[in-house]
């Protein structure tokens, strides 16, 4: 499946639905490797493991820049990092599976040359365990 059709929204405070943020140019990897964790005893012949809590790493969302509007993505993420707080957010892929979290952002505007395009970057610090929901 192509990456192509996915979404970002974000859903304001008391709010029942997602707001679009546009301009999403790449998702990132979803899920996490549990940490394997030693839990060998004395009586044991070789060492026994057993799987810790995941980490799922940086999620870094980029987005075509635009700071034309003020209800544009990049004004959005910078005042949603201002504040400090934590946002819902739901990605929707293409096949109409959604992944629900929320997170703490931070955005940083990446850098350009000759005939290179301005991007920005928003990181996820997960504040919640990622809710997977199947397609119908």
């Amino acid at each position: 499946m192509l990456a192509n059709g996915a979404e970002l929204g974000y859903k304001a405070s008391g709010a029942t639905e997602y707001t679009e943020l546009s301009g999403l140019k790449e998702i990132p990897e979803i899920g996490s490797t549990p940490e394997k964790v030693e839990n060998t005893t004395l009586k044991d012949k070789i060492k026994k493991y057993e799987n810790g809590i995941g980490d799922p790493g940086d999620m870094v969302y980029k987005f075509k820049y635009d700071n034309t509007a003020a209800d544009s993505p990049y004004r959005k993420f910078r005042e949603m990092e201002a504040s400090g707080g934590t946002y819902d957010f739901q990605e929707t892929d293409a096949d109409g599976t959604k992944i629900q979290f929320s997170a703490q952002v931070s955005t940083k505007r990446t850098g350009g040359g000759v005939n290179g395009v301005i991007e920005f970057d928003v990181t996820m610090a997960l504040q919640s365990e990622l809710e997977i929901i199947d397609p119908a």
